[in-house]
């Protein structure tokens, strides 16, 4: 269940970040209160996730995998879209996250 906790705290997050591009620093009320909502969620759910999960493994896995969705949404809502190196890291960072899953690190 831990991992699920984990996916919605990402979600969450992610979803958050993105939206913190349109609230043109902060001057628009609808995408600050989904910013703030959206941070709020995650803490919650990475809170749970915790639970069963040691501390750094849920945010190692949370960094990368937020780093990773984020920058997809980007490229869907926003057509940012980034160059061969950065993907290469984005690669880097995904296998990061696949060892950290692998390990036996995050067993009690």
């Amino acid at each position: 269940m831990s991992w699920v906790f984990l996916l919605l705290g990402v979600m969450a997050e992610a979803l958050s970040h993105v939206a913190l591009k349109a609230t043109d620093g902060f001057t628009r009320p609808l995408p600050a209160a989904m910013v703030i909502l959206g941070h709020l969620t995650a803490f919650l759910f990475l809170g749970q996730a915790m639970k069963g999960m040691p501390v750094g493994v849920v945010h190692a896995l949370w960094a990368g995998l937020a780093i990773v969705t984020v920058t997809m949404l980007s490229a869907l809502f926003y057509r940012q879209h980034l160059d061969a190196t950065a993907w290469v890291g984005m690669i880097f960072v995904a296998a990061g996250v696949v060892m950290i899953n692998l390990s036996q690190g995050h067993s009690h």
